[in-house]
């Protein structure tokens, strides 16, 4: 089993190129199941979710290669239209291929997807969607079986929650659907547009994405197309993390800083120096952080990105004062605080709120990741504690982070792999 070992102390200083973004890649990765001609995806990260969605493609009869960052899929005539257990099981994010399978074949099975146990993520909201679209769904045993008497048809869709998972496989199912399809309160954040100009480039007709409402035409079908993936907005948020709680600056290249303006206002306001470059965001930070008088509320975008609450609380740590932290969107997202406390972190958590009480030191420790972000906000602390923080079941960062170890060792991290 790997580790990663943090050898604590050391200022960061450097500049890295960002990685592309997997909350981007696997939504369009699904979606290049519905062309019918090649895809090639470019600035995809090397991750197992990435290893993973490759898998269900080929399981799906595409011939699907990976390379130097750039995903090749050549779709092709096969009818399968259901995903194995075992490979549903291998990350959340497989159920996206649900509306995937639906556009293109109107029917499939597929069983509840894996992941981090963030506590519920029920997909309830796909289901009543698909509904509305003329699917006759049936839940057995954990299988989810549904198919089309007659075609999926547009519909005027509200969903009670800006789900970004519920309004991607809707969009995925629409595009090719008979009609026009309406998301109201529809999800807004930059990867739902991302996929939504990846579909444009394949002939969909798709508009009001990254708004509330978003607007379906169906057409009658897609063909492939060349498209860049976006960067990694969370991934820039943690090494921004990093870089304020280990103290030093660093540029981070092929950063967006308006994709992450809820984060970089926080972090300003603990005395770090941003400054947004071309295509970057250069950054310092002074011997010790001041906290955020503010409560860090997470929200649906454009509030603050639960995915980013770990890693940002791991640099509060040893800030100097008291922070406060809300937790909206999952019920089981302050896993991280047990291993935070144990290296030595005063934290109190009170069913959705955590307060973060800025301590003098840290202290290196044995510590297991217990989901994508909390195993990244360990790694942080380990560079802000003193002494060798050892970081075990890190098959949960490489989920979200592409060699998260190479990454800081470009910072001059001491941390290796092992």
């Amino acid at each position: 089993m790997q580790k990663l070992i943090v050898q604590g102390g050391t200022r960061l200083r450097g500049e890295i190129n960002l990685q592309g973004a997997k909350n981007s890649a696997l939504p369009i990765m699904a979606a290049s199941y519905l062309c019918g001609s090649k895809c090639v995806l470019h600035n995809c990260p090397k991750l197992t979710d990435i290893y993973a969605a490759s898998r269900i493609l080929n399981y799906l009869g595409c011939k699907c290669s990976f390379a130097e960052n750039t995903v090749q899929i050549m779709p092709t005539e096969s009818d399968c239209s259901s995903i194995s257990e075992e490979l549903m099981q291998e990350m959340r994010s497989s159920i996206i291929f649900l509306g995937a399978l639906l556009g293109r074949h109107k029917k499939c099975t597929v069983s509840y997807p894996g992941g981090c146990k963030l506590g519920p993520r029920p997909i309830d909201m796909h289901l009543s969607a698909f509904r509305k679209m003329g699917v006759d769904i049936n839940e057995n045993f954990g299988k989810v079986i549904c198919n089309v008497k007659k075609s999926v048809h547009g519909a005027r869709i509200s969903l009670t929650f800006p789900s970004v998972g519920a309004t991607e496989n809707i969009m995925l199912c629409a595009v090719l659907a008979d009609g026009e399809t309406i998301i109201n309160n529809a999800a807004r954040e930059p990867e739902i547009q991302d996929l939504a100009q990846f579909l444009r480039c394949c002939g969909a007709k798709i508009k009001g994405d990254g708004e509330s409402r978003i607007v379906i035409e169906g057409v009658k079908a897609l063909s492939g197309c060349e498209y860049t993936i976006m960067s990694d907005r969370i991934a820039c948020a943690t090494y921004l993390s990093a870089i304020a709680g280990a103290g030093g600056e660093a540029i981070i290249h092929k950063a967006c800083a308006n994709c992450i303006e809820p984060f970089v206002s926080l972090l300003d306001q603990t005395g770090c120096s941003i400054y947004t470059l071309d295509e970057g965001i250069y950054v310092r930070s002074g011997m010790r952080m001041k906290a955020i008088e503010s409560c860090i509320r997470t929200m649906p975008h454009p509030g603050f990105p639960t995915d980013a609450q770990a890693v940002l609380m791991a640099a509060l740590t040893k800030s100097d004062g008291t922070s406060v932290f809300e937790e909206n969107i999952f019920d089981c997202r302050y896993r991280h605080t047990d291993a935070l406390i144990k290296m030595g972190a005063d934290i109190k958590v009170l069913g959705k709120t955590a307060v973060v009480q800025g301590v003098d030191r840290l202290y290196g420790a044995k510590v297991e990741a217990t989901d994508l972000r909390g195993g990244a906000a360990m790694v942080i602390a380990g560079l802000m504690a003193e002494g060798t923080t050892e970081v075990t079941k890190i098959c949960y960062i490489d989920r979200g982070y592409e060699n998260i170890e190479v990454y800081l060792q470009k910072l001059g991290a001491d941390i290796r792999r092992e």
